[in-house]
């Protein structure tokens, strides 16, 4: 939405990181009272994802790159939206050392770019568990809330730690978000996919995504 409206910046990537901490959270609330979390496919990922995201929020990035990262970002979103279809988990068949020589070296790299740009990680994280048959649709979205939940703690704390949050400023967008997340997460929890919202969400992130994409050309 930033993108949308032409305000995106290295500087909006803590707000969106925190934003992502209470999105994530009341998601994850949700699912998991539900039965979907997976803590077995989750922690391999968290183990490098974790402290790659702190570094990755140290990281200072120029506008031109910004830009090239999150509309990348946001272009890789809007096609797992338009080309996500419903999977049966095959988790239980999976060896644990797959999942961990898989989820460790996918994790610092998810956890880095998450750091950085503020995208929460979980944007990658959910297409690649649907592709490699790890988790179904509401099955990905627990694991994956937990993963935006603790990487974003660990970019924020990253940009915190450089000066560079502004908490009042980033309260009004906190208090509607953490609204509209509860809702969101029990509707998507408990209640049928909504695939018109989806494809509509995914128009919006495509042209964003094009936008920021634009916006890196023209420096």
């Amino acid at each position: 939405m930033f993108a949308l409206f032409g305000i995106a910046s290295p500087e909006i990537a803590p707000l969106a990181l925190m934003l992502n901490i209470i999105v994530a959270g009341t998601s994850y609330w949700h699912y998991q009272k539900a039965g979907y979390f997976s803590r077995r496919i989750l922690l391999p990922f968290l183990v490098t994802s974790i402290p790659f995201a702190f570094l990755g929020g140290l990281i200072h990035l120029s506008v031109a790159v910004f830009s090239l990262l999150l509309g990348i970002s946001l272009l890789f979103a809007a096609v797992r939206l338009l080309f996500q279809q419903v999977v049966l988990s095959e988790s239980a068949l999976l060896k644990t050392r797959t999942i961990w020589l898989i989820g460790i070296p996918t994790g610092a790299v998810l956890g880095f770019v998450s750091g950085m740009i503020g995208i929460g990680g979980g944007v990658f994280l959910s297409p690649l568990l649907i592709f490699l048959r790890w988790a179904d649709a509401k099955r990905t979205a627990a694991i994956a809330s937990v993963f935006i939940l603790l990487n974003s703690l660990s970019g924020l704390a990253g940009h915190i730690y450089r000066a560079h949050f502004n908490f009042l400023q980033a309260l009004p967008f906190a208090i509607v978000v953490l609204v509209c997340g509860i809702w969101g997460a029990r509707m998507g929890a408990r209640q049928l996919e909504l695939k018109t919202l989806q494809r509509v969400l995914a128009l919006v992130l495509l042209f964003a995504g094009i936008k920021m994409c634009l916006k890196f050309l023209s420096h």
